[in-house]
């Protein structure tokens, strides 16, 4: 009988192809495969984040959950970022833990699996050119990593310190792992990086220096892929030669993630975002004179140290001026090993009052822009079953919208017109 693997993944789209990468492997070299029930498993892995609220309370809680319901034999192994920055303090706290992977480190899979109280977290190490074996969750659409780390210096994000440098994996990987994916059966490939507008700052090789915007240009020319998506570009490097691309490139899908973390000029500078809200604003304005079909998602943290009720007024000014279409928005929590760790927080009360405003005004927003989609059409990519005998896909611009169907319509485009509006997923019926 085969070994047994239950793994959890917390956090991003980039821990979720981590997640995939480990499975490959161990799947490939050691013979296992995945089981939801963790009683069942042989090795129990937590692909950890380090950005949401308490993600180390969170972790030896679950750790300890595991622990005492888990078979005599399974091993324990806990990976992703918060394995990265606190390394062999897991496994004081945690001794029945078996090994810790850094987010960094996620070829080592295999190696690590058979030493015990083995700790791998180099934030230098290099993964760029590593041939990860295939598995993937969805046959309809396949993350792609095309960068690992981050070169950007937040005041409030980890990431740096347990993805660490920047790097950029050659074009000529990616493309071939596009390929691959689309020869067998996927249409939409998901770009994953820290700044993907960022790519081609640095690779670890001796590669052809190409930019964001030209490898956009060359995967668009892969035959049968229908649909290019990506996350997140960073906004200081939204120039006009990317969004031009991304406007007027049929195969780019027309929803934009800009993260704006706060609406306030001075904020920003303590955030060291490196724009202005001038300067958000402004590419703004540019996407959608370019684009008018375009979804703008965004980020957005409330109650940064130092923020006044004046920059708080400028967040919800941006809001009002830019009508995000989703936001995902939190109160400021640090972060350790980050400059705002040390700075001084904003009253507790007086956070949550101004995230509560915050997300009514959103929720006011998103409902004024629901309203407008009833009766309207969008070509629809079917990728999930849902309960009730629905199929789930998304429109070009990110709308999630659920119709009557089954399996069949898996992995197919069509045309829906909107027939019921809801807060998270639209209802439609296919026209014939």
């Amino acid at each position: 009988m085969s070994k047994k693997l239950f793994i959890e993944t917390l956090g991003c789209a980039m821990n979720s192809r981590d997640s995939e990468h480990m499975i490959a492997q161990l799947r490939e070299k050691e013979g296992y495969e995945t089981t939801e029930d963790f009683q069942d498993a042989d090795l129990i892995l937590i692909n950890t984040c380090s950005v949401r609220e308490r993600p180390v309370h969170k972790l030896f809680s679950e750790l300890g959950g595991f622990n005492k319901k888990k078979k005599p034999t399974a091993k324990i192994g806990v990976c992703g970022c918060t394995a990265s920055h606190l390394g062999e303090e897991i496994i004081k706290r945690a001794p029945y833990v078996n090994f810790v992977l850094g987010a960094r480190n996620v070829s080592r899979i295999t190696e690590v699996l058979h030493k015990d109280k083995a700790v791998e977290v180099d934030i230098n190490y290099d993964e760029s050119e590593f041939a990860f074996d295939d598995y993937r969750t969805s046959p309809y659409k396949a993350y792609i990593n095309i960068s690992i780390g981050c070169d950007k210096k937040c005041t409030f994000c980890i990431v740096p310190k347990t993805r660490g440098e920047e790097i950029s994996i050659p074009d000529t990987l990616i493309i071939q792992e596009a390929k691959k994916v689309v020869e067998g059966g996927a249409k939409e490939i998901f770009l994953l990086g820290q700044n993907v507008n960022n790519y081609g700052r640095r690779f670890s090789g001796d590669q052809e220096k190409v930019n964001f915007t030209e490898l956009l240009r060359r995967l668009s020319k892969i035959e049968g892929l229908e649909r290019i998506r990506f996350t997140s570009p960073h906004p200081f490097h939204m120039d006009d030669e990317f969004i031009e691309e991304f406007a007027h490139n049929p195969k780019i899908c027309k929803s934009m993630h800009m993260p704006l973390q706060s609406g306030s000029t001075k904020v920003l500078k303590d955030m060291k975002r490196g724009y202005t809200k001038e300067w958000f604003l402004n590419r703004v304005e540019k996407l959608r004179t370019e684009c008018p079909e375009v979804s703008i998602s965004t980020d957005i943290i409330v109650a940064f140290p130092g923020e006044s009720d004046e920059d708080f007024a400028d967040t919800i000014d941006v809001m009002k001026q830019v009508k995000f279409d989703q936001i995902f928005s939190f109160k400021y929590s640090p972060r350790p090993e980050t400059e705002a760790e040390h700075f001084k927080e904003v009253d507790s009360e007086v956070a949550s009052d101004r995230l509560s405003y915050l997300q009514t005004l959103n929720n006011e927003i998103h409902d004024e822009i629901n309203a407008k989609l009833i009766g309207k059409t969008y070509r629809v990519y079917f990728e999930a079953l849902i309960r009730d005998g629905y199929v789930s896909g998304r429109s070009d611009n990110n709308i999630v919208i659920k119709v009557k169907g089954s399996e069949e319509l898996l992995g197919t485009f069509e045309n829906v017109k909107i027939t019921q509006i809801g807060r998270t997923i639209l209802t439609g019926e296919i026209l014939a």
